[in-house]
């Protein structure tokens, strides 16, 4: 078995970027790991290849998240950690096919015309670590603050499991990703890439830091929202605050747009929609006796309904229109969608359940709520039918500690309960 050493290596520079990975660095070894065991909290449950495959490689899922913990890349920047996928894919006999924009992959296991897609991210966040662990982040400002580490070495061994299988009833298509962590996000390279040419359905999993290892969350309908940026730039010609009535006051119209288009939108829109604008910028003047020539508002615009999402924009527009109209004040708004709503399908999420009883039991389900974050993988449901889960990753002891915070941690037996619900996930879709 080929596998990871362990040991950090080079830091790369200021803005997370890193040279793939060349045959002197020795990060692909035949000598193995030695890392203290991880729990498989499903173990036992089957089939007998992925308990043996487990049961001998379960160290080197490990030592994969670990390195790739160590060493993060920013979006569109994961150089290495593509490099590193791709080195051990092959290694297993397998052919990854790296994406056109240099980051992310592409890899098919298995034979016949049905065929399933498992995706994983494998972006970092600009922000810097605070946890403290061994194998904390190497790049200043730059973090696996939000699991993706988790999710590429998690699909790295759903992979090598699955091509260990003596046989599979179907072909299996791995999407690694590139560029979660940006808008309009690196499923639209993937997609446009092909990855999704042949896909009956598509499944994936995101750390959930709030449900204990060993228990991971489904539902029907929305999981995440479509998120949307709004950058609202206002315009007067200036003038001195003790002649509002000669000029265009730009801050009260930037005032009157803070406080009522949220107002105006929660009347126009269904209230079951889950859709809430929250303004966190604003900028305007700098001298108190002075009416500023301009200001700037931005925002983020968010929906768990897609008929509502499509809607949005040309309503914006319209109501910002309506409410500086007697202002005076001009306005260009730009209006940046983002990513839709992650909506998983009843068929999809009934096999992915079916998935996880079979890997860690009937125990093991739990539900989960609607977040108002946004995930680029409702792009793939654009297109494919498909489901999303939520992993838990809290050990059930201590404090929980949440994504997108310099603190955040998993619990690592969550990386081989995630192999599992991956694998047998694949496996009873294409039964």
């Amino acid at each position: 078995m080929t596998v990871l050493d362990s040991r950090p290596e080079t830091p790369g520079d200021r803005e997370g970027h890193r040279a793939p990975i060349e045959d002197s660095d020795a990060l692909i070894t035949e000598r193995g790991v030695s890392m203290a065991p991880v729990q498989d909290v499903g173990a036992g449950r089957g089939p007998f290849w992925l308990d043996q495959w487990l049961k001998a490689n379960a160290a080197d899922v490990v030592a994969w998240r670990r390195h790739i913990h160590a060493n993060p890349e920013l979006s569109r920047r994961e150089y290495a950690t593509t490099e590193l996928v791709a080195g051990v894919l092959r290694s297993a006999g397998l052919k990854p096919s790296v994406l056109p924009c240099g980051t992310g992959l592409i890899c098919d296991i298995g034979t016949g015309p049905t065929c399933v897609a498992l995706r994983a991210d494998m972006d970092a966040l600009p922000l810097t670590e605070a946890t403290g662990l061994p194998f904390s982040s190497t790049v200043d400002g730059v973090a696996h603050a939000c699991g993706h580490d988790a999710h590429t070495a998690i699909l790295l061994g759903t992979a090598l499991a699955l091509a260990a299988a003596p046989e599979l009833p179907g072909r299996i298509r791995l999407i690694f990703q590139p560029a979660e962590e940006v808008m309009p996000g690196g499923a639209l390279d993937a997609i446009n890439a092909g990855a999704l040419e042949g896909v009956e359905r598509i499944f994936g999993l995101h750390c959930d830091p709030r449900v204990a290892v060993g228990r991971v969350g489904t539902r029907v309908g929305p999981v995440t929202s479509a998120a949307d940026l709004i950058e609202l730039r206002l315009t007067s010609p200036g003038g001195h605050t003790s002649r509002p009535h000669l000029t265009a006051d730009l801050v009260h119209a930037l005032g009157t747009v803070i406080t009522s288009l949220p107002a105006v939108l929660s009347r126009r829109v269904d209230p079951r929609s889950g859709t809430v604008l929250v303004w966190g910028a604003v900028h305007a003047g700098e001298a108190p006796n002075a009416v500023p020539q301009d200001g700037v508002l931005r925002g983020t615009l968010r929906t768990a309904d897609h008929e509502v999402w499509t809607a949005l924009e040309p309503l914006v527009a319209a109501s910002v229109e309506s409410l500086l109209a007697p202002t005076g004040v001009g306005f260009s708004l730009d209006y940046r969608r983002g990513v839709p709503p992650v909506v998983s399908e009843p068929d999809s999420t009934a096999l992915l359940r079916a998935g996880v009883e079979a890997a860690l039991g009937d125990d093991a389900l739990a539900g989960t709520e609607q977040s108002s974050g946004g995930e680029d993988f409702g792009w793939y449901l654009e297109h494919v039918p498909g489901a999303f889960a939520r992993l838990g990753v809290w050990s059930g002891e201590g404090p929980t500690r949440d994504l997108h915070q310099g603190t955040f941690e998993l619990d690592e037996r969550a990386l081989l309960a995630g192999v599992r619900v991956m694998t047998h996930t694949a496996l009873t879709s294409l039964a």
